[in-house]
């Protein structure tokens, strides 16, 4: 029936992939397909803040500084999130984890609910393409922070920190990959498609237990 939750997929679910390529935009919709909260570090940050918490105000503190949130206290606030009820049925988290160690780290705290990743969905998107994006959005914006130079760079620093949980995920037969040089529509309906368990057919987990390549 048009408008229900789509059946038979994945739900427990990571999205990622390098700067501009559109993965706010794909978690939004793929949240509503799917029936399941798309949850960002932001959105869990804020959430976390005006919730009034302990650790709301740690969080509160921390940015009050200036300072980036640390590992562990982020993965305090993602573990408290996913234990809502709204994320029970499943979730789609959006900029977390962003290197290795919070990979294993979100791995930990699956565990100790006994439930484990689904899939982790990957936006591929050329360099060129992406730089365009990127600088485009800063024109009309009138920032200077997205300059062709300023974009490149920041591919680099992504390309260092996160691009390697694309081989992680692929050792543990969860990697999702996905054109996302096509349009909004498109790659949503890629990604699902991905998600249907057909996807991982065939494909062998290597043995990474106390590894992090």
């Amino acid at each position: 029936m048009a408008g229900e939750p789509e059946t038979r997929t994945a739900r427990r679910l990571l999205l990622f992939g390098p700067p501009g390529a559109g993965k706010g935009t794909q978690a939004a919709l793929l949240a509503e397909r799917l029936g399941i909260p798309a949850i960002s570090t932001g959105e869990m940050f804020r959430q976390a803040v005006a919730g009034g918490s302990e650790l709301g105000r740690q969080v509160e503190a921390i940015l009050a500084r200036g300072e980036l949130v640390d590992d562990v206290t982020t993965a305090e606030i993602v573990r408290a999130r996913l234990a809502q009820s709204d994320a029970q049925p499943g979730f789609l988290l959006d900029g977390y984890p962003r290197t290795l160690a919070q990979a294993a780290t979100l791995e930990e705290i699956l565990r100790g609910r006994d439930e484990a990743l689904d899939a982790a969905v990957f936006l591929e998107v050329p360099e060129d393409e992406l730089v365009r994006r990127m600088s485009g959005r800063a024109q009309q914006a009138g920032r200077a922070d997205d300059r062709p130079e300023v974009v490149r760079e920041r591919l680099r620093v992504y390309e260092a920190k996160t691009a390697p949980l694309v081989e992680y995920y692929r050792q543990r037969c969860l990697l999702r990959q996905v054109d996302g040089n096509r349009s909004v529509g498109e790659v949503a309906d890629a990604v699902l498609a991905a998600l249907q368990p057909a996807a991982a057919m065939g494909c062998v987990p290597r043995e990474t237990a106390g590894s992090l390549a």
